[in-house]
């Protein structure tokens, strides 16, 4: 009988499970099952129905499930699950991108300084970190805060539900402000009134979280035995489903995006541009992230009468060179240091101004700005000269993938597979189970395979991103004493 690992991406959107073969890596089958939608500001789903969707998800790997021997679940960062001493949970969580914690982020920044966050933790909090989540309930739900007893990330709490073990993995929880290589911050949970007891273990890079519990295993048509990987973050899982070397540098554009490379060291940045998140094989991953990608292109795809692949159509059509319409894309309350009161706009419209040229500058958005965290990655001293991959939804659309190419004028790498948290969650688990290292198994599964695609002739890189900038710099100019 064939032995198989799951790897488990339980993200804002769905629940997909893939089922791999553990020699080889082939894929052997797959499931999903929907999460509730959320909408910004605020994004709350409840933990019970990542579970109902785990279940329904695992249910779709039919008769494979009795050959499963391993599972890891890489779950959506930052979201903050609270829990009473029963394991119950006392609200829906909160989610990545819920900025309800906006204000929240910026008084714990304000109050003990930019340098003191990266000092404690390799990063400067935002919205997105638990820390603020937790934070802003402290502030607004005092009667919620004093019941809690465990806090966990959404994929803390599915190994907990899996293994009954309260654990964690040093990848994810350095997404949570109030972790460093060197362990919980003490001073971090001091000013936000939390005791280290309530926080899962920090497993290491290859321990496994336990044994799947006898009534997790009835519930979900798995066997007894399965070993439950540490699990991790979605991103430190797509940087394993990659193979990800150091220096090599991936770019995701799906309801997020993100810039990030694997590091050798850790990365600190006063500006909170980067975020210095550890990674799940004991390296590092400093990553730049933006709440609007693909639902940009969605909504001028919606302005426009059409959808997103006949926006890329259009997109294609446009001179390649670009024009004078630039698009600074932060439809959904983006809010970084330097765009603090962010909404989108849209300059150099004239009369001779094309659907074309609009659907070429929606895609030119979003990829200038992820560009500029990759600018902000190598200013912060981080190797970023390997291979570039691009990942998420976005890496499915032409014009995307043109334009990325083309205005980081180097080539770009489309992987085969489109579920990168999926695969690295079975990495894991198969290193876990059968021993090895990382590179091992991405040898061995031929990891880092794609498609190449290469920058067109004619387009002025420099010009087309120099123009994005002075939009940017004109516009946040005065919006930044507000």
């Amino acid at each position: 009988m064939a032995e198989l690992v799951v790897g488990v991406d339980s993200s804002t959107q769905s629940t997909k499970v893939e089922a791999r073969d553990l020699n080889t890596g082939a894929l052997i089958a797959v499931g999903r099952a929907p999460h509730p939608q959320v909408t910004p500001p605020c994004a709350e789903q409840h933990p019970a129905t990542w579970w109902s969707a785990l279940t329904e998800a695992l249910g779709q790997l039919g008769d494979h499930r009795s050959e499963v021997v391993a599972l890891s679940v890489a779950g959506q960062q930052h979201g903050l699950v609270v829990t009473d001493a029963a394991g119950d949970v006392l609200r829906p969580a909160k989610l990545w991108n819920d900025t309800t914690s906006a204000e929240v982020a910026n008084e714990l920044v304000s109050q003990m300084g930019a340098a003191w966050w990266v000092a404690q933790c390799g990063s400067v909090p935002g919205a997105a970190f638990t820390v603020s989540k937790l934070a802003w309930m402290a502030a607004h739900e005092p009667d919620v805060f004093a019941r809690v007893e465990h806090v966990m990330l959404p994929h803390d709490y599915l190994t907990w539900r899996l293994t009954g073990a309260r654990v964690t993995d040093r990848g994810d929880a350095s997404g949570t402000g109030w972790w460093s290589p060197d362990g919980y911050a003490a001073a971090v949970l001091e000013l936000v009134g939390l005791d280290a007891d309530a926080l899962p273990r920090v497993l290491a890079a290859t321990e496994p979280a336990g044994v799947i519990t006898a009534s997790s295993a009835a519930q979900l048509g798995l066997p007894s035995g399965v070993v439950i990987g540490p699990g991790t973050g979605d991103n430190m899982a797509a940087a394993l489903g990659l193979g990800l070397r150091a220096g090599d540098v991936s770019i995701s554009i799906g309801t997020s995006g993100t810039v990030y490379a694997v590091a050798d060291r850790p990365t600190t940045d006063a500006t909170g541009a980067v975020a210095g998140f550890a990674d799940a094989t004991g390296r590092y991953l400093p990553l730049v992230c933006t709440l609007n990608a693909t639902r940009v292109t969605d909504t001028v795809a919606g302005w426009l009468g059409t959808d997103p692949p006949g926006l890329a159509q259009l997109a294609l059509a446009a001179p390649s060179v670009g024009g004078e319409l630039v698009l600074v894309p932060y439809f959904d309350g983006e809010r970084t240091p330097n765009l603090p009161h962010a909404i989108g706009t849209l300059s150099g419209l004239r009369t001779t101004t094309s659907r074309e040229d609009l659907a070429l500058s929606a895609h030119d958005g979003v990829v200038c700005g992820l560009l500029q965290g990759l600018d902000a990655l190598s200013a912060a001293g981080v190797a970023t000269g390997g291979t570039m991959h691009f990942v998420g939804g976005g890496a499915r659309s032409a014009a995307y993938r043109q334009r990325l190419a083309e205005l980081a004028a180097r080539p770009v790498l489309v992987p085969d597979t489109d579920e990168t948290v999926a695969t690295g969650a079975a990495v894991q688990a198969a290193v876990v189970t059968a021993g090895g290292t990382f590179a091992d198994i991405a040898a061995a599964w031929g990891l880092g395979r794609g498609t190449t695609v290469q920058p067109r002739a004619g387009v002025d890189a420099a010009a087309r991103r120099s123009a994005y900038a002075a939009a940017v710099q004109a516009w946040s100019g005065p919006m930044s004493s507000q």
